[in-house]
């Protein structure tokens, strides 16, 4: 609104009710229904026969963090539906910051070149979203990037609608 892009009027108008809803990591117990419903969807979706998840997958779901909240989430579980080969979601089938003592880019202490890049430019733009109050205007700016750029690189590293 300061910077003239969004109405003020409509900005009143939306802006009746705050609702706060805590991150996916402080509500583990939305976790298993989301998992099942996810999974129906994604199955029916793609036309895939799977039907579940076996217990070292459910575990290593539930256990996880989720940076990107429901939207990571549904992500993942769309992704192992497209990679399963059976009638089951197996470890194998998760991407590896899911799976227990994988490397991932989440982690520092990766020795490679492009898990480092992507680790440091994810806390950029986090850090950037973070000092802007949420105004991707603002962050792009910051960052030396224009807005398509950062929404992609939000979306990439699972940045978009969470609280940072």
């Amino acid at each position: 609104m300061r910077e003239g892009t969004f109405r003020d009027d409509l900005y009143y108008r939306l802006n009746v009710v705050t609702i706060q809803i805590p991150p996916l990591r402080e509500r583990r117990e939305d976790i298993p229904p989301l998992l099942d419903h996810f999974l129906r969807k994604f199955a029916e979706k793609n036309r895939r026969e799977v039907t579940g998840l076996t217990a070292a997958a459910r575990d290593a779901l539930l256990k996880y963090d989720y940076p990107g909240n429901v939207r990571e989430l549904e992500n993942i579980v769309e992704r192992a539906v497209l990679l399963c080969r059976g009638r089951v979601i197996d470890l194998d089938d998760l991407p590896a910051p899911v799976r227990p003592g994988e490397r991932s880019p989440e982690h520092p202490d990766s020795q490679r070149l492009p898990d480092i890049v992507t680790h440091i430019e994810r806390q950029a733009i986090r850090a950037a979203l973070e000092r802007s109050g949420g105004v991707q205007t603002q962050a792009a700016a910051e960052l030396g990037i224009n807005e398509r750029v950062l929404r992609y690189k939000m979306k990439k590293y699972g940045l978009e609608g969470k609280s940072l």
